[in-house]
């Protein structure tokens, strides 16, 4: 479930339900990946409830560039941003509609490479660049080499992945139109 406050605001927008169904997928990828996070690095410190927000969110603009449903756009981005900042939510909450396909800025910090790999994996989708960069934040919080958390990462990223058919289908039943 996503969490109450996305809810109301889903709802106060009138969101169409596709959207509403894929920040679901989302949010559900990245309760998966913090709850590893969490058994796998214990030292690791990251803010759970808000990557859980931001991955809830991070399309939110698109219920101002509908067109962004089904086809390519990043206009949603800034306008997710702006939108989540003008429903009275703070910057940190706001700032993962606008950092979620933008990960190699210097003000990226792990909660936004959570956020950013679960918006990808949902489908299967594999980035290397992207898990390169977690793997680095997890070095440097962690004492392993950086092969051997690739490996486990690896291997966790496999396992949701396999599950991408069934997300993809659970979103495909939602129409684009509210």
């Amino acid at each position: 479930m996503l969490p109450d406050a996305v809810t109301v605001l889903l709802g106060k927008l009138d969101a169409p339900a596709r959207l509403a169904a894929h920040l679901r997928a989302v949010h559900d990828v990245a309760w998966q990946l913090a709850d590893w996070m969490e058994l796998r690095y214990p030292a690791v410190t990251f803010d759970r409830a808000l990557v859980l927000f931001g991955a809830a969110t991070h399309d939110i603009g698109k219920v101002i560039h509908r067109d962004e449903l089904s086809k390519p756009g990043s206009h949603h981005e800034s306008a997710g941003y702006e939108l989540l900042l003008a429903q009275g939510f703070d910057e940190r909450a706001a700032r993962f509609a606008r950092t979620h396909a933008c990960w190699t800025e210097s003000d990226i910090v792990l909660d936004d490479l959570i956020v950013s790999l679960a918006d990808k994996i949902w489908k299967g989708k594999r980035v290397p660049d992207l898990e390169q960069l977690l793997v680095e934040r997890l070095v440097t919080a962690d004492c392993q080499q950086a092969w051997e958390i690739f490996l486990v990462l690896d291997d966790e990223l496999d396992r949701i992945a396999a599950d991408a058919d069934q997300r993809l289908a659970f979103q495909a039943n939602y129409g684009t139109s509210t």
